[in-house]
């Protein structure tokens, strides 16, 4: 079949990440992986590429489009050769949303242009060490000074992807209780600089895939964050959280499709070159039946991810079917890539073979932006039941 959702442009950008990957990743990336974190100076180069730009405004330095085909573009080109581009991509798919959509033109020409040439790295902090998807249920708070002029901190966050690197963080936290009648009200957003007094990064997680992108806790004791750093309206940052979940999930979903893709094709080179009993392990009839059902759910995890990404460029894709892409597509690539390091035998399982960090970094995808049984309450609601 054939494939309709990339034209020249996102091809031609293809070309241009896959060579870069070639040239600037690759080589080191063993020695990313061993530090567990891509070093800081890599994310200027992504700057100097243009990818944090993509989205952004021209008159912020960025190139102006409103799209997510060239972030699917990337999320192909880095499965394909078996990296990550660290904790990057928090900055473009989760941070800059809320930029865009809640910026004042103000906090815009100061946040924007370091944005885009990653000057300024952002990561979004939400999760809390005693409450995972309940987001209604944090205990962060930020109580405005008494002149108005400051909001004080207090706090703590965890898993926060991006975290030890992070120039700016976009906080949730209560500015207020809950209402009776909505424990979801009262929870507001703020872009904190890290470098502030009582701001501080915890332990790096010692994570069980994603090693090369850096994931932390974050504390803050009465850390000073100043009022023209609120983000929207105080009070509705439950709400501004819920807007850009579908875009979230999207990308989770587009990512393991990626890498169930990805895992065939190494599953695929290994077994042609492998030899067993004098033959290729690639002409033997169970290694063909298995890599012809992966395939087939790939082909399937494709037309749901790319359906799911004109639904979201055209500003359509609904929460429900949001759900249903991130819940389809990682489970496929749960069941394609432990089939594909089968494959592989017991070289499968050793970390030099990019089809072992693929089974490592693949199974987080089924618990976070919403666990699968998350996906199916949501699904299940839209249904009526």
């Amino acid at each position: 079949m054939r494939r309709t959702v990339f034209n020249e442009d996102h091809e031609a950008f293809r070309e241009t990440i896959r060579a870069f990957i070639e040239a600037e990743v690759v080589p080191v990336y063993d020695e990313w992986f061993a530090a567990g974190q891509a070093p800081r100076e890599f994310y200027d180069k992504l700057g100097e590429l243009g990818i944090f730009g993509i989205n952004v405004p021209e008159e912020f330095g960025g190139a102006g489009l409103d799209t997510h085909k060239f972030e699917a573009v990337l999320y192909e080109e880095t499965s394909r050769a078996g990296v990550q581009f660290g904790g990057s991509g928090v900055h473009v798919l989760l941070a800059l949303p809320y930029i865009k959509m809640l910026a004042t033109d103000e906090q815009k020409k100061r946040f924007l242009p370091k944005f885009v040439t990653g000057e300024e790295m952002w990561a979004l902090a939400m999760t809390e060490p005693g409450t995972g998807s309940d987001v209604a249920g944090m205990k962060t708070t930020a109580k405005l000074s008494e002149d108005g002029t400051h909001y004080v901190l207090n706090g703590a966050k965890t898993f926060i992807t991006g975290g030890v690197h992070a120039d700016r963080v976009i906080v949730c936290a209560r500015t207020s209780a809950p209402s009776e009648d909505d424990r979801r009200f009262g929870i507001s957003l703020f872009a904190v600089d890290t470098k502030s007094e009582g701001y501080s990064i915890g332990r790096k997680l010692d994570k069980l895939g994603l090693r090369t992108s850096d994931t932390a806790e974050l504390a803050f004791v009465d850390v000073k964050v100043p009022a023209e750093d609120l983000l929207g309206e105080e009070g509705k940052g439950f709400y501004y959280l819920g807007h850009n979940l579908a875009s979230e999930r999207w990308g989770i979903a587009f990512g393991a499709y990626a890498q169930a893709k990805a895992a065939v094709r190494f599953a695929q080179q290994y077994v042609t070159d492998r030899t067993v009993f004098g033959k290729p392990v690639a002409s033997f009839q169970n290694t063909k039946f298995e890599l012809a059902a992966c395939q087939a759910e790939v082909d399937a995890a494709e037309a749901v991810a790319d359906r799911a990404l004109e639904a979201l460029d055209a500003g359509e894709l609904s929460p429900a079917e949001a759900a249903s892409a991130k819940l389809f597509c990682t489970e496929v690539a749960h069941r394609v890539i432990d089939r594909c390091l089968q494959l592989h035998g017991g070289y499968g399982y050793m970390n030099e073979y990019p089809i072992a960090r693929l089974y490592a970094d693949n199974r987080v995808n089924r618990i976070y932006g919403g666990t699968s049984e998350i996906m199916k309450s949501i699904i299940a609601k839209s249904m009526g039941l």
